[in-house]
């Protein structure tokens, strides 16, 4: 679409998120950049996700829902999230970051953040679903970013 980039200092775009950000490991959400924010976004929202699952358990699995993040940071540090942002449920059923648990194989997760028109009225706990409906018409831009990790 426009500008808008994400990107890890941990791990390259398509390459190996490394171990200590997996569901069994440490889990904790890799330091993500964030670069080329429109100037007219009132906040930012990232999904993450992993959709080689859907062959595996039968839905795209959920890691990472949040929104509400600050249009003016440009980094969500390792293991934390910004402050005022919200965080939704994943499928692990909790709220925050899950990170990778590939069930059987290699998967890509995908990093998908989002530059809003507005602010999103949303209570913490909430769905990537009722997120993606909150966000319809409001996204001014998007970017991706891929990795891979294997159990």
């Amino acid at each position: 679409m426009g500008e808008l980039r994400i990107e890890s200092s941990a791990f390259s775009s398509g390459g190996e998120i490394p171990k200590k950000y997996g569901y069994k490991n440490y889990n904790v959400n890799p330091p993500i950049k964030i670069r080329g924010v429109p100037s007219d976004a009132s906040s930012l929202a990232l999904i993450m996700d992993d959709p080689d699952a859907m062959k595996a358990v039968g839905k795209v699995w959920v890691h990472w829902v949040i929104w509400n993040i600050d249009p003016t940071i440009s980094e969500i540090s390792e293991g934390s999230s910004p402050s005022g942002s919200i965080e939704g449920k994943t499928d692990f059923d909790e709220i925050g970051y899950g990170g990778p648990a590939p069930p059987d194989k290699r998967h890509t997760y995908i990093f998908k953040l989002f530059a809003l028109k507005r602010k999103l009225d949303l209570k913490k706990g909430s769905t990537k679903a009722q997120l993606e409906e909150e966000m319809n018409g409001q996204i001014l831009d998007q970017a991706i970013l891929k990795g891979t990790f294997a159990p």
